[in-house]
């Protein structure tokens, strides 16, 4: 086919060869042949700070659940006290009941003081607590005590515990006591507790006592 009318050769020639030029400079600035494409996308500045504020608000409460977690305890809604938490029965007789009223069934009845036990629950004046032997009721608050006090190892029945002048294996017996004499508690320091009774102070293990937690220092 010849060419188009109107148009002479040469011209022809110099047209196909200023469009090889093009292509070629086209293909040196993008050797892949293909086409760029640009995208322009408006973002509207409240969309980002509604977006923004979001994901702060989410991080705030996910930190809050982590410390929550590792706190590993609450605070009762009465006292504002840690729950757990070990107290001693103040007043004898104590009665303890099924559950947190004067109408609930008896449960059992202390008849010695400062005994401990552990607060696991609060509801309104009174707590609902677990004694030594594992039993649990409810109790009046105002029939407990701040005051620490522990019983010697009530699990073992014949082993003996002994009781040292420091808080050290290498320091001197100076007493060996049986299991489930009750002591008050004056300090602990997370491995022993320095308790006292009618006949007998000094440093005890704070894993052979009930009525203190493990590594608990106070």
């Amino acid at each position: 086919m010849g060419p188009v009318r109107g148009s002479h050769p040469r011209d022809s020639s110099r047209s196909s060869q200023a469009s090889l030029h093009h292509q070629e400079k086209d293909r040196h600035l993008n050797p892949s042949g293909r086409s760029r494409s640009f995208k322009w996308e408006s973002r509207d500045p409240r969309r980002l700070r509604s977006v923004i504020g979001a994901e702060v608000v989410l991080v705030s409460i996910l930190l809050g659940c982590l410390a929550g977690s590792a706190s590993g305890s609450e605070l009762g809604a009465r006292s504002g006290l840690p729950i757990p938490r070990f107290v001693s029965v103040k007043s004898k007789p104590a009665n303890v009941r099924a559950g947190p009223s004067v109408d609930y069934p008896l449960r059992w009845t202390f008849v010695r003081r400062h005994l401990p036990v552990e607060i696991l629950a609060e509801f309104g004046n009174w707590r609902r607590i677990r004694d030594a032997d594992g039993q649990e009721g409810w109790i009046l608050a105002a029939l407990l005590s701040g005051r620490r006090t522990a019983l010697i190892a009530p699990w073992s029945a014949a082993k003996p515990v002994r009781v040292r002048n420091n808080s050290s294996f290498n320091s001197t017996v100076t007493a060996i006591v049986e299991p489930r004499v009750l002591v008050t508690v004056d300090t602990c320091a997370g491995l022993w507790c320095y308790a006292r009774a009618q006949t007998f102070s000094g440093y005890i293990r704070q894993t052979r006592l009930w009525g203190v937690y493990p590594e608990e220092v106070f």
